[in-house]
């Protein structure tokens, strides 16, 4: 049994950033009902897709997405209105990822749930808010990423940022959500009373930058990646080409693996750059640079293994999902009933965790109203 066992979702959220949340939920015994158009959330088209018990699935659909019930409805329809009550009238938590206003032109606002459920724990997720002068701005991630200063500090060489690989607006987005909803459940278990919760992926993102971007918070200039010690200005800290063409990594910048690495290359003489402040440091980078330019990453792979250095090599997701590390973690798993999961990141000791189905687009209508509603 999960540690959310008993507790019931009712999810109108789509793509990434609510998904990603109630899927953890899921993933610890929660009941999510993923209330989507009748037209299915979008994720479900995305490619690649890959089989999940008998049924052809998106593969980033089925992942953030397994172990809910699909329940199909038009929200606009009296049917459809009818439905989600009765959904609402026995859940704990409603979360919904609508621009500000629609849900209360469909009749769905807190004010208006709240008199169908009146402890429910109501969050809405957005870009950037209930209210503000962005509210009803459009935007997806890099957007958000953009407005919040993030996108100017994911820049190439030449100092033109570049489209990140990461979605953070949209998971910091999740997990914030995730964490409010959690904090708002014991809260209710104490006063009885239920919360609303104004989730924002801008707000969620923008304290990820308090180490890089502390002197912009009090107020001075904005950090510059090639001056910023996290950002690419510290030999340490930094992405060095091997002699394959290929990549690896420096990841620690405390003064005892700078010690370790330059007393195996003989350069010992180079450790105080390595103390001097970022953005002064580019003799040593460029000695870093010239040295791993000769061998393979292979071969430093190898060279590195005995030695105390916050080191990686830079590898691609597939052999990424190929490394030891993650069969010895078990974080990548094969359902019995076919398709792959990635495992979750909350998981407890003496829990035995597998990958709950994926669910068809409105496979549980019937369960909830047999007339149907769609």
């Amino acid at each position: 049994m999960g540690k959310l066992s008993g507790i019931t979702v009712v999810d109108l959220t789509q793509f990434l950033p609510g998904p990603m949340m109630t899927v953890m939920m899921a993933d610890q015994g929660a009941e999510v009902i993923k209330v989507e158009p009748v037209s299915g959330d979008p994720a479900r088209t995305q490619e690649p897709f890959d089989t999940y018990g008998d049924a052809e699935h998106s593969v980033w659909f089925a992942n953030v997405n397994r172990g809910k019930r699909s329940v199909a409805l038009d929200l606009k329809s009296d049917a459809g209105k009818a439905a989600l009550k009765a959904l609402i009238a026995d859940a704990d938590v409603f979360v919904e990822g609508f621009r500000p206003g629609v849900m209360a032109r469909l009749g769905f606002d807190y004010a208006q749930v709240r008199q169908i459920k009146p402890d429910i724990i109501y969050c809405s997720i957005t870009a950037f808010g209930q209210e503000g002068g962005l509210s009803q701005h459009p935007a997806h991630d890099m957007a958000v990423q953009a407005l919040a200063g993030f996108l100017s500090v994911n820049d190439g060489p030449d100092g033109a940022p570049v489209v990140p690989g990461v979605a953070s607006s949209d998971m910091a987005a999740g997990l914030t959500a995730l964490s409010s909803v959690l904090m708002a459940l014991i809260g209710r278990d104490r006063t009885g009373e239920g919360a609303y919760i104004d989730c924002a992926m801008f707000d969620s993102l923008l304290p990820w930058c308090a180490h890089t971007a502390s002197g912009a918070i009090a107020g001075g200039p904005p950090p510059q990646s090639s001056t910023q010690r996290s950002l690419g200005g510290a030999a340490f800290y930094q992405v060095y080409r091997t002699a394959d063409g290929q990549h690896i990594t420096l990841g620690g910048r405390e003064i005892k693996f700078a010690r370790n690495l330059l007393a195996a290359l003989e350069r010992e003489d180079l450790l105080p750059l390595a103390e001097a402040p970022a953005g002064e440091q580019q003799e040593l980078i460029d000695f870093l640079a010239r040295t791993f330019a000769q061998k393979s990453r292979a071969q430093w792979v190898a060279w590195f293994a005995d030695k105390d250095v916050a080191f990686a090599p830079v590898l691609d997701f597939r052999e990424a999902f190929d490394e030891q590390h993650v069969a010895d973690r078990k974080l990548l798993i094969d359902n019995e009933a076919g398709g792959r999961h990635i495992a979750p990141p909350i998981r407890f000791a003496g829990q035995n965790w597998s990958p709950a189905s994926v669910p068809a687009l409105g496979e549980h209508n019937a369960d909830t109203d047999p007339e149907g509603s769609a």
